[in-house]
C-alpha cells in the first residue's frame, strides 16, 4: 500500500511537471513564415517529440513504482552502473567491427564472418534493455542527492524531479541567414538519416531558401524526461543528464521562458547549463565515482632553486583548435559585416581543410555551423568568436558564491542588458 500511494503521489507530481514543460519546452519551435518555409523540406522527417514524451514518461513511472534502486546500498549501486558502462562500451567495440567487416573490401561473405559478433551484438542489447531502467533510476537518485549538496532542491528533492532517459537522439537541422551569424530555426529529424539523405536535404533548402543550413548531431534535449544520447563516458553522460536538467529548471523561470526571444537570451540559456552541468557531473563523479574523474593536468617538475626549463627549440607548436576557431568566427564575422559572404563563405572552407588536416574532421563549416555552437560559451574562445554574452555569464559565476546562486540570479533575467548589469553592480 505504502508504495503505491509513493507511486501515485510521485505520478501526481510528475505529471504536472510534464505537462508544464511539454507545452513550454523549446523542441516546440515558435510559429512563423521563416520556420514554415523550411519545414516543408523536413514534415516528412522530422522526430516525434510527443509520442516519445509519453513512451519515456511511462517508463519513469514504472521505474518509480518498482523503487528497486532503493533496497541497494550505494556499494551495490555503483557496482551494477559500471556494469552497464562496460556493457555500453563493449557494445559500441562490437557494432563498429561488425559495421568494418561490412565496408571491407578483403571480405568476401560479411554475413558469415560477422555472425558471431552479430549474436553477441543481440545477446548485449537484450541485457542492456533488462538493465536500463534500474540503472537510470539509480543515477537520478545518485544526481538528486548531488543537487541537494549543491542547493538545488526543495525539502531534498529537485524542482522539477530530474528524470532522464538514454535513447538514439534525433538531430537538428540548423538555418542561418548568410548575411549574418543567426540561427533562425533548429528542427529536429529522425535519428539515424543516411549521410546521403542529410546532404541533400542541405543543399535543397540552401538552394531553395538563399540560407545556411546544416544537420548537426547532438548530445542531449531539455523535453522532459530529458533526452541522453547513450554513452560509455560517465564524465560526460553525467555532465549532459544535469546540463539537461539545467534547461529543464531555466524553463519554469523567466530565462528559460524566454529562450527563443533573441540570440543572446539562447546563448545566456546554454551557456548556464554548461557551467552547471560540468560543476554538477563533477561533484556528483566526486561523491559517488572518484575513479571516473579526469586526472588533474601535469605540472612539470621544477627544482628547487632552479630556473624553469628553456622551451624546446625549433618544435612546431601544438594545434590549439579553440583559438583557432576564434579566429574564424572573429574574420568571418568581420567579412559578413562588409557584406562579402562570398568571401566569408571561401574562406570558411579553407579553414575547414586546415582543421580537417590538423584531425579535426570537421564535414561543413558555414554560418549555421558557428550558429549553433557559437551559443556554448562556457570556455573562452571557440566557436563564439568576439560575442561577449559567453564571457558576461562567467564573469556572473565568477561572482556567485555558490552554483546555485549563479543559477537562480541568472534564471530571472530577460534580456543580456541586465546580465550586464548585474555584472558591473559588483
Amino acid at each position: 500500500m505504502g508504495t503505491y500511494q509513493h507511486a501515485k503521489f510521485s505520478f501526481n507530481r510528475t505529471l504536472y511537471f510534464f505537462l508544464c514543460l511539454l507545452l513550454l519546452g523549446r523542441s516546440v519551435l515558435p510559429p512563423g513564415d521563416k520556420i514554415e518555409r523550411v519545414r516543408a523540406y523536413t514534415r516528412s522527417i522530422e522526430f516525434d517529440y510527443i509520442t516519445w514524451s509519453i513512451d519515456a514518461f511511462y517508463i519513469k513511472l514504472g521505474q518509480a513504482a518498482l523503487g528497486d534502486q532503493h533496497y541497494l546500498d550505494t556499494g551495490r549501486q555503483t557496482e551494477i552502473v559500471k556494469t552497464y558502462l562496460q556493457m555500453v562500451s563493449r557494445l559500441g567495440q562490437i557494432e563498429a567491427e561488425i559495421d568494418r567487416m561490412y565496408t571491407d573490401p578483403s571480405i568476401n561473405d560479411p554475413d558469415a564472418s560477422a555472425a558471431a559478433l552479430r549474436a553477441e551484438r543481440d545477446r548485449l542489447r537484450e541485457t542492456l534493455n533488462q538493465m536500463i531502467p534500474l540503472c537510470e533510476a539509480i543515477l537520478q537518485q545518485q544526481m538528486n542527492a548531488t543537487l541537494a549538496e549543491l542547493g538545488f532542491t526543495l525539502g531534498g528533492q529537485s524542482l522539477p524531479p530530474l528524470l532522464y532517459h538514454a535513447t538514439p537522439l534525433p538531430d537538428g537541422l540548423i538555418i542561418s541567414p548568410r548575411e549574418v551569424i543567426r540561427q533562425e530555426a533548429n528542427i529536429s529529424l529522425n535519428p539515424d538519416m543516411p549521410l546521403e539523405s542529410i546532404i541533400k536535404l542541405e543543399q535543397e533548402v540552401e538552394k531553395g531558401l538563399n540560407v545556411s543550413a546544416l544537420v548537426v548531431g547532438i548530445g542531449g534535449v531539455g523535453v522532459y524526461p530529458t533526452m541522453v544520447m547513450r554513452s560509455s563516458d560517465l564524465f560526460w553522460f553525467t555532465e549532459t543528464i544535469a546540463h539537461e536538467w539545467i534547461h529543464n529548471y531555466l524553463t519554469l523561470r523567466p530565462l528559460g521562458i524566454s529562450y527563443e526571444v533573441s540570440p543572446e537570451l539562447r546563448t545566456m540559456n546554454e551557456t548556464t547549463a554548461s557551467i552547471a552541468g560540468k560543476e554538477i557531473g563533477q561533484a556528483m563523479l566526486k561523491r559517488f565515482y572518484p575513479e571516473f574523474l579526469p586526472p588533474p593536468p601535469p605540472v612539470p617538475p621544477i627544482e628547487q632553486g632552479n630556473a624553469p626549463p628553456e622551451p624546446a627549440q625549433n618544435l612546431p607548436a601544438a594545434f590549439d583548435f579553440r583559438a583557432e576557431m576564434h579566429e574564424t568566427r572573429v574574420r568571418v564575422d568581420a567579412l559578413l559585416a562588409e557584406g562579402k559572404i562570398e568571401a566569408a563563405e571561401t574562406y570558411m572552407e579553407m579553414r575547414r581543410k586546415m582543421f580537417w588536416e590538423n584531425g579535426y574532421q570537421i564535414r561543413r563549416l558555414n554560418q549555421a555551423y558557428f550558429a549553433f555552437h557559437g551559443a556554448y560559451a562556457d570556455v573562452p574562445g571557440g566557436e563564439a568568436g568576439a560575442d561577449p554574452v559567453g564571457p558576461a555569464v562567467r564573469a556572473l559565476r565568477q561572482q556567485s558564491r555558490t552554483l546555485a546562486e549563479f543559477v537562480n540570479r541568472i534564471s530571472w533575467m530577460t534580456s543580456f542588458e541586465q546580465l550586464q548589469r548585474a555584472i558591473q553592480a559588483q
